[in-house]
């Protein structure tokens, strides 16, 4: 057997994860996860990064225990990056893409490329963590890291890195930069130029599925290992989700259910018109040149950020008695738009669900059941607004929604989602980004020709859940309040 091991970097954790191919199939063995805390430091709100390199060298070591991988592959959450300098270390604590330095970052650029220009010409939905506003803010605040600087580095990037020694620049992490021409797949140096950031600390473009090299010496005797290779999989942890859908056909969407949502569809070329501008839907790449036109959504990290709360107040519920709670509680009493600016940040997430729902003359919640009911139908309601812009855009109805990621694990989010949208959902697998890492190392082994052949090899080895909608005309009801309090239009 071919055995395999995929990193993959959440927002709030991490995982190192074996599977051993034996042709035709995958089978996962050990793992070997860890926490990912980001840190305050003075005004700034960084990634440990140390701490995260640390975690794959001891999960490496672990998990090679029985024998070396024959392949590494890293994949992490969008958008953050490292500084190199002249020596190849590491110029300070890469930035978390929730710190505050990017609150006016977008104002500020609109005032030099308006909105409408700078979409149009990168494809990429507009949030004020893209790389592009967040290198603005480092140049506003802290412009001699830029000029020490030789190199950039995105976060999979970075890992495999120092790793390997070797630089390279995947093309599905790099597309989240808003920094990329979608037709030419390559730096928008004009635009850049315009806003003064440095494309000489920018590299080629790689495409993922490919290899990049092996560990390198320093590092094989720092854990004591062999020879172990390194591939480029879809370095974004969504674009390595995506690869493990197990679509049969075309006319489908997926949804990457996690502490980000992101729901979308494969496309051969990007979609870049006036109305994916004013729907702010996002092309970003994926494995093959293909793109993800897709509409990140903020996800399940409202309901962790109150449950975070309530854990402090006492209340600290199992997974089963979360999901008890929530489908016993009253429907339909008050929604949010779970994009709205103020849920971007942590803290008293529950005061924040309320507040919004005072603010728009709603039912205010009352209750820890009433918050986390609001959170969960807003969310799936949030779901069906994205795919009914989906539709708009490809000009026909979209017939199944493919879901995965950790949050199909919650039975609820499933259902309230086929509900919401009236169709049904196809869920799994729970553990898609990984899956997807895997495949794309298969690729890049030449142990599958292509992607089709990659999801041959997927359907083989996972099971999935359908869930049927119920209670439509109530979901439908309730869509139509949710888009008036929300002030939502497609």
């Amino acid at each position: 057997m071919l055995k395999l091991l995929a990193f993959d970097y959440g927002a709030t954790s991490g995982r190192g994860m074996i599977a051993n191919f034996d042709g035709e199939k995958l089978h996962f063995g050990d793992d070997y996860r860890f926490a990912n805390r980001p840190v305050f430091i003075g005004k700034g709100f960084y990634w440990d990064f140390p701490a995260l390199l640390q975690d794959m060298k001891i999960g490496i070591q672990k998990l090679s225990a029985d024998g070396l991988p024959g392949c590494i592959g890293v994949d992490t959450w969008g958008v953050d990056y490292g500084l190199l300098d002249k020596s190849g270390d590491l110029l300070g604590l890469p930035y978390n893409y929730r710190d505050a330095r990017t609150d006016n970052s977008m104002e500020d650029v609109f005032k030099i490329v308006s909105s409408k220009e700078l979409y149009m010409a990168t494809g990429i939905q507009l949030m004020q963590f893209n790389t592009i506003f967040q290198l603005h803010a480092h140049l506003r605040e802290r412009p001699w890291m830029l000029e020490q600087a030789e190199k950039l580095l995105f976060m999979p990037d970075l890992l495999n890195y120092y790793l390997t020694g070797l630089e390279a620049t995947e093309f599905s992490i790099a597309s989240t930069s808003q920094m990329l021409n979608p037709n030419t797949k390559t730096w928008n140096n004009e635009l850049l130029g315009r806003l003064n950031i440095p494309t000489r600390l920018l590299g080629n473009i790689v495409e993922p599925g490919t290899m990049l090299g092996s560990l390198s010496k320093t590092v094989m005797k720092e854990l004591n290992v062999g020879e172990i290779p390194v591939a480029l999989v879809a370095g974004h942890d969504t674009g390595s989700a995506v690869v493990a859908v197990p679509a049969t056909s075309e006319n489908y969407a997926y949804l990457s259910c996690g502490t980000w949502s992101l729901l979308g569809i494969e496309s051969r070329v990007p979609i870049v018109t006036e109305k994916s501008y004013n729907m702010n839907f996002t092309n970003e790449g994926g494995i093959e040149g293909t793109y993800r036109v897709i509409k990140n959504i903020m996800g399940l990290w409202i309901q962790t950020e109150c449950l975070r709360t309530f854990e402090i107040e006492g209340f600290a519920p199992t997974y089963e008695e979360l999901e008890d709670i929530i489908t016993s509680a009253t429907p339909f009493r008050c929604f949010i738009d779970p994009d709205d600016q103020r849920f971007l940040a942590p803290g008293n997430m529950p005061k924040k669900v309320a507040d919004y729902c005072a603010e728009t003359g709603q039912y205010v919640p009352q209750t820890r059941d009433e918050i986390l009911r609001c959170v969960k139908e807003s969310l799936a309601l949030k779901y069906r607004y994205a795919l009914e812009g989906l539709e708009m855009l490809k000009g026909e109805r979209i017939d199944v929604l493919h879901m995965v990621g950790g949050g199909i694990r919650s039975v609820s989010t499933c259902m309230f989602t086929a509900s919401a949208i009236g169709r049904p959902v196809i869920a799994g697998p729970a553990e898609g980004t990984a899956i997807g890492n895997f495949l794309a190392q298969l690729i890049a082994k030449g142990e599958a020709k292509d992607l089709a052949q990659a999801r041959e090899i997927l359907r083989r080895t996972v099971d999935t859940d359908e869930f049927m909608p119920h209670g439509i005309e109530q979901w439908n009801m309730a869509y139509e309040k949710f888009l008036k309090v929300t002030g939502l239009k497609n």
